[in-house]
């Protein structure tokens, strides 16, 4: 099977592992996180590191001192990085006095009286996207990076030479440097667990089932539903984030289930891949500099007269 420029770049494509040259494949494997059932319990965050011996962030990854209250909730790992690979995010939002029973507890007033609002916690664990197009593996110069027969995007660490290219191409801000070794480090899927038929330590943690893992087909019809559950519920705020084939990054193999605008919990409303309008600034660069060694010949050639 063979791919255009532009679906190998931007373009909605929906066999990534066979663009990347597997010939015979498993199906795409992915995550839906479904942050409606997220308690916050980072039982994520604690299995992805148990389980990748990822070390804890170094003082020059985060904006505070190890340790020390960030001043965002509950939310002590800021957000993803190369000492990161999972990160929850606590998100406190003012809202209306809901209609619900009222069961006895203590209640978390914002304004200055009771009957002014009440708080509302969002809690997503966000994680590597794992695009269809994935603009660092697209400018890694070493091959570092590289797409699995499950149509993950993996780093190998032991051929990464630190160029940082990747970091800016990312249009989640996801991969990042280690201080400590001067390398690329991001999540993975679990890769070694994929190849054993197992699903990433993340998922197997999660208490709630939060985090699903299986064939992204399966996980985008499972999470239309849901958002239709939600609806009739009347939760009409619930939206997909990530899943559609036809957006700015083909889609995600990581996508989610919000319960408010992708701003809120630090995620980009509109991500393209940065890699999209590659050709059309080779083209005009190759077009200027035609113009410019066309410019220095009839001068040259203007002045031998």
């Amino acid at each position: 099977m063979s791919f255009s420029l532009d679906q190998r770049l931007a373009a909605p494509l929906a066999d990534p592992a066979g663009e990347a040259g597997y010939a015979e494949h498993p199906p795409r494997m992915g995550f839906f996180t479904d942050t409606s059932v997220c308690i916050g319990c980072k039982a994520c965050e604690v299995a992805c590191k148990e389980w990748n011996l990822v070390p804890p962030a170094s003082e020059s990854e985060q904006s505070d001192p190890i340790g020390s209250l960030t001043g965002m909730s509950y939310d002590n790992s800021e957000g993803l990085g190369a000492s990161t690979w999972r990160h929850v995010a606590f998100v406190e939002q003012t809202t209306e006095k809901s209609n619900a029973v009222d069961l006895g507890m203590p209640s978390v007033p914002q304004g200055a009286l009771e009957d002014e609002g009440e708080v509302r916690w969002l809690m997503s664990s966000d994680v590597c996207k794992h695009c269809t197009h994935a603009a660092c593996l697209d400018v890694c110069p070493t091959g570092s990076l590289f797409r699995t027969e499950f149509g993950t995007v993996v780093v190998q660490e032991d051929i990464c030479n630190g160029c940082g290219y990747c970091v800016p191409a990312c249009p989640y801000g996801v991969i990042d440097i280690r201080p400590e070794d001067g390398r690329a480090w991001k999540c993975t899927l679990c890769y070694d667990r994929l190849g054993a038929g197992q699903e990433p330590a993340c998922a197997k943690a999660c208490p709630t089932d939060s985090i699903q893992y299986g064939e992204l087909d399966e996980l985008r019809e499972r999470a239309a539903q849901r958002v239709d559950a939600l609806h009739e519920a009347g939760v009409p705020q619930a939206r997909l984030y990530g899943h559609d084939p036809a957006d700015g990054v083909g889609g995600d193999g990581a996508f989610f289930l919000l319960l408010d605008e992708p701003e809120v919990y630090g995620l980009p409303p509109d991500p393209i891949v940065t890699t999209r309008d590659l050709p059309a600034m080779w083209t005009q660069a190759a077009v200027a500099a035609a113009g410019v060694v066309a410019t220095l010949a009839a001068a040259f050639l203007g002045a031998r007269r």
